[in-house]
């Protein structure tokens, strides 16, 4: 009961913040890049929020209990491209553009802008949708199985819905520095409290070494295509993650933009490493709890995703495990918020006001983005069904936009040459390969067109973008100096 008194209070006060800020709401600007004015600590604390979603706390940890310390191969995708995205986040605050599109739109032309944005909606919305379907397994588990995770999903759709459309980017900023702080708290008070859960490091260490030596090392099990396959997901969506440039756009200025990435990487690294750590911990408790495992002694997918909340609820003390579910509130509610705000917005601004609305009230361009919030959100939900798990939704949904869009960012800062024919080949190339080799599992072929299951299918996805990008670059005339010059100034 404690825990679901936890969880509903720290969502009270969260709607009160969000009730009390959408007041200050009164443009456009507010409502999509919080008025341009977000201090470096609530930048931190949101793009820390932007990542550590239902992906990492069911999907990244599922993925742990499947393959132990190996699994921070798939987290140090990331890392390596915030390391990377330090170096553009000065360029991209000055440029000052609202979303990532608009970076497209300048530095190669319209169409890579549209491509862009339908790459955008339909990867985010399969993102927003794992947070729901990650909701419906939270308020499951929360509530003993008395609530269905189908109830559940909903439930945590609806919760979204209303947070982002009541206030846009000022309540996703204003919510996340609270959501950052507990994350951290929570996971590090669990490690601790798992592993006595076990009777001590010894005997988790002892667990592992007779049921799973391999889990303990980064690199045995593991073979370089696996390494290459689970780093590059989660490098290629960080480098094009249209939320964060659209939060650089919310900083004060380019300086705030970049100090609040070196917070980022800490925040980052830290809550990841631990939510791995935890998620070992408790294959350890649970290597012979029937739930986690078939018929046949293999891994039940599904169920090792619940796992970090699992210990949560039966292996901690009350109190830390109720802050751990509070966290997961934190985790799920920041993240959802994030990607529908951030698909709205694409579609406001790169389709419905172009093409429809020109010269638009301000007044009135909000209330279309929040129309486009609660139907974007809805159609998230129905994209729950066609996945199985919630990693699986990940690789797919992080490679489709990755793959589309992270070459041509890249390509923009750090060579001159490339030309708006390469671009728009290689968005095309990286949003194809993923949405084909996905129907073609659907149809029933086991490992669709490709040569590669889902695990995998980031690496011909980099590839073909990789190759357009560059071939038909060479080919067609270098573009204009006033095209290339504001990337590298």
């Amino acid at each position: 009961m404690i825990y679901a008194v936890v969880s509903i209070t720290y969502l009270i006060i969260l709607i009160g913040i969000i009730i009390y800020k959408s007041k200050s709401v009164k443009s456009e600007e507010d409502f999509t890049v919080a008025g341009r004015g977000v201090p470096v600590y609530l930048l931190v604390g949101t793009l820390i929020c932007t990542w550590i979603g239902s992906g990492s706390l069911f999907g990244t940890a599922g993925l742990s209990f499947r393959s132990g310390f190996g699994e921070l191969w798939f987290s140090a995708g990331a890392w390596i491209g915030i390391v990377v995205i330090y170096f553009v986040a000065e360029r991209v605050r000055k440029i000052s553009k609202i979303t990532l599109t608009d970076l497209l739109e300048q530095r190669y032309n319209r169409t890579a802008r549209i491509l862009g944005t339908i790459t955008i909606i339909v990867a985010y919305l399969v993102i927003a949708g794992y947070q729901f379907k990650g909701g419906g397994r939270f308020i499951s588990i929360l509530s003993n199985g008395a609530i269905s995770l189908e109830t559940g999903a909903f439930i945590t759709c609806v919760v979204v819905i209303a947070f982002t459309a009541l206030a846009g980017m000022v309540s996703i900023v204003s919510i996340d520095i609270f959501n950052g702080t507990i994350m951290l708290v929570a996971m590090i008070l669990t490690l601790p409290f798992a592993i006595s859960a076990h009777g001590g490091y010894d005997a988790v260490v002892g667990t592992i070494e007779h049921t799973k030596p391999e889990y303990l090392s980064l690199f045995e099990g593991h073979d370089a295509w696996w390494i290459v396959g689970v780093i590059l997901p989660t490098f290629l969506l960080l480098m094009s993650e249209s939320s964060i440039y659209q939060k650089f756009a919310s900083a004060k200025d380019s300086a705030s933009a970049r100090k609040a990435v070196i917070g980022m990487l800490i925040g980052v690294v830290v809550i990841e490493f631990i939510m791995c750590a935890i998620a070992v911990v408790g294959f350890a408790i649970y290597s012979k709890d029937p739930r986690f495992f078939l018929a046949d002694g293999s891994i039940n997918r599904a169920m090792s995703e619940e796992i970090i909340l699992r210990i949560g609820f039966e292996q901690v003390p009350v109190l830390v495990g109720s802050m751990l579910f509070a966290a997961g509130v934190a985790i799920i509610l920041s993240t959802g918020n994030t990607f529908l705000m951030v698909t709205s917005t694409n579609l406001t601004n790169d389709i419905i006001k172009p093409y429809f609305i020109k010269g638009g009230a301000s007044k009135k361009i909000i209330r279309l983005q929040q129309l486009s919030i609660v139907v974007l959100g809805l159609m998230a939900y129905a994209l729950v069904t066609q996945f199985q798990t919630v990693l699986e939704m990940a690789f797919i949904s992080y490679t489709m936009i990755g793959a589309s869009l992270a070459p041509v960012l890249l390509a923009s800062f750090f060579w001159k040459r490339v030309t708006p024919t390469g671009g728009v080949a290689s968005i095309v190339a990286g949003m194809s390969v993923p949405v084909i080799n996905k129907l073609f599992e659907v149809a029933g072929w086991s490992v669709g067109i490709f040569p590669v299951d889902t695990d995998y299918v980031a690496i011909p996805s980099l590839a073909a973008s990789l190759v357009l990008l560059i071939v038909m670059s060479l080919l067609t005339k270098p573009s204009p100096p006033e095209k290339w010059k504001p990337f590298f100034e």
